[in-house]
C-alpha cells in the first residue's frame, strides 16, 4: 500500500519504535524490521565496489598497505599454523576506519540512505570490520556464537544504532552464512561469556549463555552485494565454513550521534571492558583509558553532525 504524501507512522501512530520516519522504506520493510529486528535489501552494492574492497584486503594482508589504529585477527587454529604472510592467515581485518578504501564502504551514499532510517540524519560509524571466514580446520573454531552485538558496545540508546553487512560473495550454510533470531531485538541484553566449545574459541567472540536451544533459526542466504540491516540487540551469529574458500563480508556499526556513551560498570558488560582495555594495554596505552576513550578513537562522522559521540 501506498499513503502518497502521508507518513506511515502518521496513519498507524506508536506502530514503529526501531524505524524512523522517512521516504526510503517502504510500509511492509518498515513492518518487517520492527517485527524481526533485521532486513535484507538485495543487490544493494556494486560488484565493482566489492572488487575494490578485496583487493585492498589482499593489500592489507601482504603488508603492502598499512592502516594505523587497524587490528588484524586470525583463527585460533591459524595461529598455530605456518602460513606466510597471506590472505590465508587473515581470518578479520577490524578498525579500518584509518583506511581510506575500505571505509569507503561506510560512506557510500546506497548504505547511509538505509541506514538513516534506523538512526536519523546525523550518522557515526562505530566499528568496521572485514570477515575473511576460514575454511573449517574440523574443530569448528570459524564459527561465531549468538551474541547480541550491544554487548560490545558502552553506548545507548539501542534503538538509534543499526549494523550493515554485506556478502561479498555468494554465501549459505555451507560457507557459514549469518544465523538469525527473528524477534529477538525486543529483548534485553543478555549475559555473554566464552563458549564451552572443544576446538577453541577466538578472542572476544562471546556467545549468550543462556537462549533457548530450540528456536526458530533464520539462516540468512545472500549474493554478492546483498546488505542485511541489523539491531544491535539481534541475536545472531554464523555456522563454520566447511568449504575450501575463505568467506567475505564487509560491515559497519553506525549510531545516531544523538546516542551517549555509558559507564558499563557493575554491568554484564565489565567483562568485556576489561577484556579490551588488557587488549589495549599490550599496545602501550596508558592505564587511565577507558572503553569510552577506546570507541571516541574509533568514531568517524559519516553524515551530519557529530555531536554526542
Amino acid at each position: 500500500p501506498t499513503f502518497g504524501t502521508v507518513s506511515p507512522a502518521s496513519v498507524h501512530p506508536r506502530q514503529f519504535q526501531y524505524t524512523l520516519d522517512n521516504d526510503v522504506l517502504t510500509l511492509e520493510q518498515r513492518k518487517f524490521y520492527e517485527d524481526n529486528g533485521f532486513l535484507v535489501i538485495k543487490n544493494l552494492i556494486s560488484d565493482a565496489d566489492i572488487q575494490r574492497f578485496r583487493d585492498e584486503f589482499e593489500k592489507i594482508c601482504r603488508k603492502e598497505v598499512k592502516p594505523p589504529g587497524i587490528t588484524i585477527m586470525r583463527d585460533v587454529n591459524i595461529l598455530k599454523s605456518e602460513h606466510t604472510i597471506s590472505e590465508k592467515v587473515i581470518s578479520k581485518v577490524q578498525d579500518f576506519q584509518e583506511d581510506e578504501e575500505l571505509f569507503r564502504y561506510c560512506t557510500l551514499p546506497e548504505i547511509l540512505k538505509y541506514v538513516e532510517c534506523f538512526t536519523g540524519p546525523n550518522i557515526m560509524a562505530m566499528h568496521t570490520m572485514l570477515i575473511n571466514k576460514p575454511p573449517d580446520t574440523g574443530k569448528k573454531t570459524s564459527r561465531h556464537p549468538l551474541h547480541q552485538d550491544l554487548h560490545y558496545f558502552p553506548f545507548r540508546p539501542s534503538d538509534r544504532i543499526v549494523a550493515a553487512w554485506t556478502a561479498m560473495e555468494h554465501i549459505d550454510r555451507n560457507n557459514g552464512c549469518l544465523v538469525v533470531l527473528p524477534g529477538t531485538h525486543k529483548s534485553s541484553l543478555k549475559p555473554h561469556d566464552y563458549p564451552q566449545w572443544e576446538g577453541g574459541v577466538n578472542l572476544m567472540f562471546h556467545g549468550i549463555q543462556d537462549y533457548e536451544q530450540e528456536n526458530n533459526r533464520v539462516h540468512l542466504v545472500m549474493e554478492k552485494g546483498d546488505t542485511v540491516f541489523f539491531h544491535p540487540l539481534l541475536v545472531h551469529g554464523s555456522g563454520r565454513n566447511r568449504t575450501q574458500g575463505f568467506r567475505k563480508a564487509i560491515s559497519c556499526h553506525y549510531a545516531s550521534a544523538n546516542c551517549h556513551y555509558i559507564d558499563v560498570k557493575g554491568t554484564t558488560q565489565e567483562g568485556i571492558e576489561k577484556e579490551v582495555l588488557k587488549v589495549a594495554d599490550k599496545f602501550g596505552l596508558t592505564e587511565d583509558v577507558s572503553l569510552k576513550d577506546i570507541w571516541k578513537f574509533r568514531a568517524r562522522l559519516v553524515k551530519g553532525e557529530r555531536i554526542n559521540l
